[in-house]
């Protein structure tokens, strides 16, 4: 392997800590069975989901947020007054305004930080965690705290049986800080958005364009709407394409990687790219069947489901992908210094 490794102007960013949360509630394909016409054998053949979780009446995107926050400021032994700035990747706020960073940022007590959503499907984590490394490497920033979080059950259909039992609900936090002398940390990213897909994948009423109404309500406008086939071809093939962009100009082949951490969408959008990729399948890290997707939650839970598995070390260098809603497209290549 030659790395090549990205100069930086100023300094280099690094993960420095972890936290995930996934709500108590779980709902089994079982449970499935009895509110929708489908099984559990269709399910997992189809998608790899064999249960997920759910978030309980009363609580917010931003309550996922705030326990994930509070496990990863504990882990790098911080106060949340040291925060400086909170992104949250969601596309399930508690509400349209204030942000879902405000929210967080009151709950956990981060008093003078400052912070914002960013909404960008399953993409929501990625693209919110280059905007920390960034913020970070300029010296503007040196601690900021990103969160991917999602409650997709609260806006699944459950008599639509083609996307019903693909959601859940968890999501998690990181903190990026300046890397230390001889640490990489982030090294590279490749990001896009095709908006041309936004009809494959969309969730109708609710904003300035269709704002609620009974009819809204009645036509099922505030739910999930996705044409199956076409976002996962697109899935299939731009995640192929931007992980193998990005690993090549850096100098990087399947087989360099410590692990492969995909967005938990569907299993066989994940092999079909480690297969693309020559990543050997242990370094293939997949936990949806107990999750689900949990769209912007998915590669902070997978990245916690590694570090139990023992697949992701400090030094490992992971490659990370999502493909979601708009459409998006978010990879990104860094040095695990934790």
């Amino acid at each position: 392997m030659s790395l090549a490794v990205r100069p930086v102007v100023g300094r280099r960013a690094k993960i420095s800590a972890l936290g995930t949360y996934v709500p108590p509630q779980v709902l089994t394909n079982k449970d499935l069975e009895k509110m929708v016409d489908t099984n559990d054998q269709w399910i997992v053949e189809r998608t790899g989901i064999k249960e997920r979780h759910v978030l309980a009446a009363g609580k917010g995107v931003s309550d996922i947020c705030v326990e994930a926050a509070k496990k990863c400021l504990a882990a790098r032994g911080i106060e949340p007054s040291e925060v400086e700035v909170i992104i949250v990747g969601t596309v399930t706020p508690d509400m349209m305004f204030p942000s879902t960073a405000c929210l967080v940022q009151d709950k956990i007590g981060a008093k003078g930080a400052w912070g914002f959503d960013v909404s960008a499907g399953c993409s929501g984590f990625v693209f919110a965690l280059q905007a920390g490394v960034k913020l970070v490497e300029s010296g503007a920033q040196s601690k900021v705290l990103v969160c991917g979080a999602d409650a997709n059950t609260r806006m699944t259909d459950y008599t639509d049986r083609a996307t019903c039992v693909l959601f859940g609900d968890g999501g998690g936090a990181v903190l990026i800080e300046p890397a230390e002398e001889g640490e990489i940390g982030m090294i590279d990213f490749v990001h896009e958005i095709d908006g041309s897909g936004g009809v494959s994948l969309n969730l109708p009423a609710g904003g300035s364009l269709n704002p609620s109404t009974h009819e809204t309500i009645d036509k099922k406008m505030h739910f999930i709407h996705q044409d199956g086939q076409a976002v996962y071809k697109f899935a299939v093939r731009k995640m192929a394409e931007a992980t193998t962009k990005l690993l090549e100009r850096n100098g990087v082949t399947g087989a360099d990687l410590g692990c492969f951490i995909p967005h938990q969408a569907n299993k066989r959008i994940i092999t079909s790219t480690a297969d693309r990729l020559g990543m050997p399948a242990d370094r293939v890290i997949i936990n949806i069947e107990k999750y689900g997707n949990t769209s912007a939650g998915t590669i902070p839970l997978a990245m916690e489901t590694a570090v139990e598995e023992g697949k992701l070390k400090k030094g490992d260098l992971v490659l990370i992908a999502a493909v979601g809603a708009g459409f998006t497209v978010g990879t990104a290549l860094l040095r695990w210094e934790i």
